[in-house]
């Protein structure tokens, strides 16, 4: 599966400020973001889309109803989080906002690597550095780009805003301390946000958020001022809630309680974690074997060429390429403690420098827009971002 490129010229920067969309020109987007993109076929690109919503309601559809305990045990969840991932299950104000899937498109067809679904990143790359770029090369045709991104999640936010019509339209945004990718993720969603009608908007680090499960200042409340604080009915934390469990059991367990007595309502929903667990592409090929949009993958060695992930890894990290039970390649990491999936090899398709694809494509409510992701090894957070252009 040949990758072609279109070469962009120009600087993205002033595209991307007469967008109106300063912050997003930082280091981490404008400096790893490839100044040229795939020429994609409009066909290929529908099936990369119809993929993402086939495999969204296949998701939905193989989570058992009630959820049994031994699913959440299979999925490696944490205990303190079972009663947070039952409540927002059954409650449909509980609105998932978005998550993106990172899709091999492969001789054998569309193959499903994993679901990022609390906690994707990429959006300002892909929301407005891909469409940036295009515009900076004098390319720019809104019908020559799979990308409604921003509409899709406002669209969202829209939506869950209007379930939850009888809390305050108040939305606090977190982010994990030192990250300026983060802290330009948060960006795109609070744009969206104000867009789809909160009135009352704030991004912070998640250590500036205070929560209290007490009297009167029960609640999530952030700072303005040496003597202003705010009290915010809707968060949306780009913290896994995995990490919350393991790093803050006080705050989760705060978090938690606030959750269940309506007090507050967070996004993305607990739920996702079990689609966010990596166990849930074995559980996924249990449910539909040979599918195919699947690769094998269970809980134990599967043989052949293979991929050992961790359980909730994040960035690429203690990925190990396996072959013939000789390890071929691995990736370091904090996660090596964790359970694991074997999944199938999967060959990305690969450009003429050997530089490898992976393609994400974003769901918002429905399959709204795709990027790319490029390396010579593992694709991680610090793979390069390349845009497309439909062809």
């Amino acid at each position: 599966m040949p990758i072609n490129l279109i070469p962009l010229a120009g600087n993205v920067t002033p595209a991307v400020r007469a967008l109106g969309w300063d912050w997003v020109v930082e280091d981490a987007c404008e400096n790893y973001v490839a100044r040229e993109a795939v020429a994609l076929p409009e066909e290929e690109a529908e099936d990369l889309l119809e993929a993402a919503d086939t495999l969204y309601n296949m998701v939905v559809e193989s989570i058992p109803d009630p959820i049994p305990d031994d699913l959440l045990r299979l999925l490696a969840i944490p205990a303190a989080l079972w009663s947070a991932v039952r409540h927002s299950w059954n409650d449909d104000r509980h609105w998932h906002l978005y998550g993106r899937f990172d899709l091999a498109s492969t001789v054998d067809g569309i193959k499903l690597i994993e679901f990022n679904a609390d906690t994707a990143t990429s959006l300002p790359e892909t929301a407005v550095v891909q469409w940036a770029s295009l515009v900076a090369a004098g390319q720019a045709d809104e019908t020559r780009q799979a990308n409604g991104l921003f509409e899709g999640l406002e669209a969202q936010l829209h939506e869950w805003l209007g379930l939850n019509d009888d809390l305050n339209p108040s939305l606090l945004l977190v982010h994990l301390p030192g990250s300026a990718e983060d802290e330009a993720n948060c960006a795109v969603l609070a744009e969206a946000a104000r867009a789809a009608g909160f009135t009352d908007v704030h991004v912070c680090p998640v250590d500036a958020m205070q929560v209290s499960v007490v009297g009167e200042e029960r609640g999530v409340w952030a700072q303005f001022g040496p003597d202003e604080w705010r009290r915010y009915s809707f968060v949306f934390k780009l913290v896994p809630w995995e990490i919350l469990a393991v790093e803050e059991p006080e705050l989760t367990a705060d978090l938690v309680q606030l959750l269940l007595s309506r007090d507050v309502i967070i996004a993305n929903p607990a739920y996702t974690l079990l689609f966010q667990s990596k166990g849930l592409l074995a559980w996924l090929w249990q449910v539909y074997p040979h599918h195919p949009l699947l690769l094998e993958t269970a809980g134990q060695d599967i043989g052949g060429h293979q991929v050992r992930k961790p359980m909730f890894g994040r960035e690429g990290q203690n990925i190990a390429e396996l072959d013939q039970g000789r390890v071929r390649a691995e990736a370091a990491g904090d996660y090596g403690q964790q359970p694991q999936v074997f999944q199938r090899w999967a060959a990305l398709p690969a450009d003429a420098q050997g530089r490898l694809y992976q393609a994400g494509v974003f769901w918002a409510g429905e399959a709204c827009a795709l990027g790319f992701r490029r390396e010579k090894g593992v694709i991680t957070n610090l793979s390069e971002f390349v845009p497309h252009k439909l062809v």
